[in-house]
């Protein structure tokens, strides 16, 4: 391709209107800022821009033939849903050249008041593979803010095959979970990383520990900060941005200083002109580079734009460390009071459906002997674990056929193309497995299954889905049913089950993971290295990371060499399903545990619902039912976001 200075957008992040002009003045084609209503940048206050001042900011981009782009990229819900329509309109009149958008609502919201301004995909819709864009495509999304987990290759592919414009991160913070899929920050504090509010739990220091026995592991880090992603800096590969087909160069520091941000425009964008004036006579100016580096908050990395940079992406010794949002806290134990202020449930008709999510066949026969409606099979399995294959599959539906059960098969929450690769051959086998329905965990595997399947579909926690009108949007595309987002309260889910048209289902127990990386915890602290070769299934020790209030978080490595990090504590909902009872379905999270386990917990929720059922105002939790859970289960119980009126 012949280059232009317009072949490539050199787009800045901009909170305060000193932080405007300079960025204008230093060269960027772009620039991104966010409202003071929706947007995932709320902690400082002088920081984003009020209604009116938006519309001066877009008026002074345009007089510099500048573009400028909104962000309004953080999940919604039920009782936002109005001002976001306002908001939304409020964008239409002001013109911005386009709206960076994470909840999935946005796109039902634009279609329903015929938004003129373009949409461009925010990181948080953890776009990552190309049926995912096609998908976005058809709701008019015209750009992509593609996951950092993907490396230039991968990002030139996309473009190639779809046709969409690529954005990519080139500089500046990152975080190591997959952007949408961490929900510690929700879950702990009640300050949602979705929702612009992350404490960054994964900038604690932690300690790797022997999930068995909780015994220190000799690991190879050079420090505690065992999560502490580098900034991004990708100043030295700047032709291979370029030439992968990169459109938009994205600057991330909407919390930065006018000198800093301007420094780092200048520095890329003389780059830049000069790359694209002569790019066979380019070099990196030495002295730019090092300015770079005599600037700079963290350490820098590559992080996987040139593939999966393993323990050289961490900067485990916190020095650099620019500012702690927090400390580990104790997660919130049974003891903890639940918020609630939403009323309770009319007496509507109460007929709950129980689901459980196993790893094998015994677990499996478990629940089904002891009360399961529904059991999920498949996805990721944690090492030295077997993933279910075609044959168990078809043992399984045949096993819960016996006692009436529904098996649904699930998918990955992560699908690169690899794994998309995988699915469209596994969906050509579903007539042999005849199960009853699958789960998906993404846009694009959902996008795959409604190509080559006619089994009802449902959506998997990962879709985030945190009001009705998502909800709405998933039942458009045919799902029958869809998991609420695990960072919603009471109130919250009371608001979402009660608008929603389409059935939800709800996890009350289990072990849950805080957040998804492809960064292999244990290869990067035991090696210090990253390994191709390196094959965690052959070591069988089970880790956890110990964090300084005494919490052990299980480390689950799954059959992509992908970390799911759970949280330290169990979901333990059980005193509660009777203000819970305008929820219909429920669902445990069993595929950690031991098939006794399974079903003992399966046992005692079947128990207390039918109990509900029976007899309905008159229930009483008996305390005894939950002291047999507690005495059973690996981990200490708790309530997670109840502890929350509401998750902000």
């Amino acid at each position: 391709m012949l280059l232009t200075r317009d072949s490539v957008e050199l787009l800045a992040p901009v909170g305060t209107w000193d932080v405007l002009e300079a960025a204008i003045e230093a060269g960027a084609n772009a620039v991104y800022l966010g409202g003071k209503r929706f947007n995932m940048r709320m902690f400082k206050t002088t920081a984003n821009f009020d209604d009116a001042t938006l519309g001066k900011a877009i008026e002074y981009a345009h007089r510099h033939n500048v573009a400028l782009h909104v962000t309004v990229n953080n999940l919604i819900s039920d009782r936002e849903l109005d001002n976001m329509r306002s908001y939304l309109k409020l964008l239409d009149e002001l013109k911005p050249d386009a709206l960076i958008v994470q909840d999935l609502s946005i796109l039902q919201l634009a279609r329903e008041i015929n938004l003129s301004v373009p949409l461009h995909a925010s990181i948080m819709m953890n776009t990552h593979n190309e049926h995912a864009v096609r998908a976005l495509q058809g709701y008019g999304i015209s750009r992509v803010v593609v996951n950092r987990e993907m490396s230039l290759s991968q990002l030139s592919l996309l473009k190639e095959r779809t046709g969409i414009e690529v954005e990519y991160f080139i500089h500046g913070d990152m975080c190591i979970s997959h952007s949408g899929q961490c929900v510690q920050s929700g879950v702990v504090f009640g300050q949602s990383s979705n929702r612009g509010r992350c404490l960054k739990p994964c900038r604690w220091p932690y300690q790797l520990v022997d999930a068995a026995t909780g015994l220190p592991i000799d690991d190879q880090a050079p420090g505690p900060y065992k999560l502490a992603m580098k900034d991004m800096c990708l100043y030295m590969k700047l032709p291979e941005l370029i030439q992968a087909g990169v459109t938009s160069f994205k600057i991330e520091g909407r919390m930065r200083t006018a000198d800093f941000v301007s420094g780092i425009v200048k520095t890329y964008r003389k780059a830049i002109d000069r790359y694209i004036a002569d790019p066979m006579g380019y070099t990196p100016d030495l002295q730019d580079w090092e300015n770079l580096q005599n600037t700079r908050s963290r350490d820098f990395s590559t992080c996987y734009a040139l593939g999966n940079p393993g323990a050289t992406a961490i900067g485990y010794s916190g020095k650099r460390e620019p500012r702690f949002f927090s400390q580990a806290v104790r997660e919130a134990d049974m003891a903890t009071l639940a918020k609630r202020s939403h009323p309770n449930p009319t007496n509507k008709p109460f007929d709950p459906t129980l689901s459980v999510h196993v790893a094998d066949l015994a677990s499996l026969i478990a629940a089904c002997q002891n009360g399961a409606n529904t059991i999920y099979i498949g996805g990721e399995v944690a090492k030295p674990g077997i993933p279910w294959t075609l044959q168990t599959m078809v043992q399984a539906v045949e096993e819960a056929g016996k006692y009436d059960a529904k098996v649904i098969i699930t998918t990955p929450r992560i699908t690169m193309e690899r794994e998309c690769g995988e699915l469209e051959q596994f969906f050509s086998s579903l007539p042999k497995i005849n199960p009853h329905g699958l789960m998906v965990g993404n846009l694009g595997a959902l996008t795959l299954a409604q190509q080559h399947s006619t089994l009802p579909l449902q959506a998997e926690f990962s879709f985030n889905v945190f009001n009705h009108v998502t909800a709405q949007l998933l039942k458009n595309n045919n799902v029958k049913k869809a998991t609420i987002s695990l960072e919603a309260t009471y109130e919250q889910i009371m608001q979402l089950v009660e608008n929603s048209p389409l059935p939800l289902e709800f996890i009350v127990h289990g072990s849950l993971p805080a957040m998804i990386t492809d960064h292999s915890i244990p290869e990067a602290v035991l090696t210090n290295q990253y390994q191709s070769d390196y094959d965690p299934a052959l070591d069988t020790t089970r880790y956890a990371l110990l964090d300084t209030a005494g919490q052990q978080h299980p480390i689950m490595v799954d059959q992509y060499g992908r970390s799911n990090l759970l949280f330290a504590k169990d979901l333990c909902l059980l005193p509660h399903l009777y203000s819970l009872r305008t929820v219909q379905n429920y669902r445990i999270e069993g595929q950690y545990y031991t098939p006794e386990l399974v079903g003992l917990v399966t046992k005692i929720y079947r128990e207390e619902l039918d109990k509900i059922v029976a007899e309905q105002s008159a229930y009483h939790f008996d305390a005894g039912q939950l002291e047999r859970i507690a005495a059973a289960s690996p981990r200490e119980l708790g309530i997670g976001t109840f502890r929350y009126r509401l998750s902000k």
